[in-house]
Parts: structure tokens; sequence; C-alpha cells
């Protein structure tokens, strides 16, 4: 990814590529937000999920007890009614002022995983995800492949994309990492909590990233509504045009059904 100047315009240019690895990348995402019953094996680097119980957590790569080993997280161990939203944002095509709007509305704290591209190009937003209270968190600078890094080259990763934050925010970035595409392994996983991160993957995900392909709202409630769970770490991509019209309408139905939202910091502790 070419890395932008401060005060320099975007080419044309810049913005179809960006437009276009994204693209891809959601071809990508496929294969850890799946839209049946399927899980992937937990070997291939891929976090992936098995939806086998309506109301009830999935079946997931990692239990709680080894993702506590490493700071790591996909959803809280409980029975309470809680919900922790996230979005990860590769990049701002018109939705997440929608998306903010509702979660104000809701009076709901959501976490926000950018990376290098969407804080050069939109920080606007992100000071005013800050500003409302949201956590910003870590994607990465560049998006790529992080499970096979070795340290140095992972914590430039982290540490560009920490910089450009605090340069354009002014203030630390939280330590909350999403590992790109998914991708992870023991030596990432350790990489990060070495840095004082905690890992944030997720147990309830549908199939919204395709941007010629979104789904309709029916679809959306369908599988979201039946997916949810005490507990759930929820990940939405903030480019789904149907999340940014949806969002209002969802958060309410989710109230409806004895939810709260709760933010990440408030996550127990791992005790690894």
């Amino acid at each position: 990814m070419i890395k932008l100047e401060k005060g320099k315009l975007i080419s044309a240019v810049f913005v179809i590529g960006v437009f276009v690895a994204s693209f891809f990348l959601g071809r990508i995402a496929a294969q850890v937000a799946p839209a049946g019953n399927f899980a992937l094996l937990s070997d291939d680097g891929n976090w992936g999920l098995s939806f086998q119980e309506e109301g009830q957590p999935p079946v997931a790569n990692a239990t709680y007890e080894e993702m506590a080993k490493y700071n790591a997280y996909y959803a809280e161990d409980t029975q309470e009614k809680v919900l922790y939203l996230t979005f990860d944002c590769g990049f701002e095509n018109g939705n997440t002022p929608a998306i903010l709007d509702a979660l104000k509305k809701h009076g709901a704290k959501a976490a926000f995983f950018i990376v290098g591209n969407y804080l050069e190009t939109s920080p606007d937003l992100v000071k005013r995800m800050v500003e409302e209270g949201h956590t910003v968190g870590n994607h990465s600078y560049r998006h790529p492949d992080m499970s096979k890094m070795g340290k140095e080259e992972f914590a430039k990763e982290l540490g560009d994309l920490e910089a450009l934050y605090e340069q354009t925010v002014g203030s630390p970035m939280e330590k909350f990492y999403r590992p790109p595409q998914g991708k992870y392994s023991d030596s990432s996983l350790q990489a990060a909590k070495d840095m004082g991160y905690q890992t944030v993957f997720w147990s309830l995900a549908y199939v919204d990233w395709n941007q010629d392909s979104q789904p309709t709202h029916e679809e959306a409630f369908d599988k979201l509504l039946k997916r949810v769970h005490p507990g759930a770490i929820v990940l939405l991509h903030n480019t789904s045009k149907t999340n940014g019209e949806i969002l209002d309408e969802l958060l309410g139905k989710w109230e409806a059904m004895g939810y709260r939202f709760k933010s990440l910091d408030e996550l127990p502790k791992a005790q690894g």
C-alpha cells in the first residue's frame, strides 16, 4: 500500500487500487465468515466458527481457555445477555456515519478496527468515533497476513498504525488488535500479547462484505437474530450498505430480546 504524506491529495489511481484490493480481501474474508454451518480447521491459520444451535455460542477453532493464554478473546464466557459490537474498517464508502448515528441513538459503544488507509483517508470519522466514546482498535497498517511474520515485522505493522493514530488523534491507540483476514498462529498471538495487546476475534458474523452482492434486510436479520448468543463479540463491516441501513432496527431487535451492549474494555481480563 502506498503511504501518503500528510496534506497530499489522494490520487484517483490510489483510490481505485484501494477499492480493488478491499474487494479481494473481502473474498478472502468469506472463508472466516461463512454463510452456513461451516467450520475451518484450526491448523490452517484461519479463524472459523460452526453455528450449530440457535441462540447458543458457536463451536470455534479454540476454547476460551486456549485463547486466554494469549490474552485473546472471541466471546465472553457468560450466560448474561451482553453483546460486544465490533466493525472492521478497510475503507470508507459512505455507511459509517449512519452506523455511528445508530450507535449513538441506542447508547451503544462499539469497537472500530481500522487500517492505515482508513486513518489516512477518513481522519474526521476516526476522530468522531473517539469523541463519541468508541474504541478504535488496531487492524494493522497494511492488512497483510501476519500469521507467519517475524516479531520485528509484526511489531512494525502495529507500530506504524499506532504512530499515525497518535499523530492524527492526539492520544495513544488502545491496545486491541484484530488479525487481518482472521489469520493467526501461536507466534502471532504471542507477539501481540508481548506488545500489550488483547487480540479480538468474533463469535457472530455473516457475509456482509461483498459489495456486489449485499444481503437483503431479511437475510441479514435471519442470520444475526438466530446466531446471537450471550457474550457474543459481533463482527460487522462498515463497508456494508445493508449494515448501514439496518443497524438502528437491529440494535432495537436485540434490545427487545433482552440484550445490552458493552465495550471491549469491559471484557473480563483473561487469566492465561
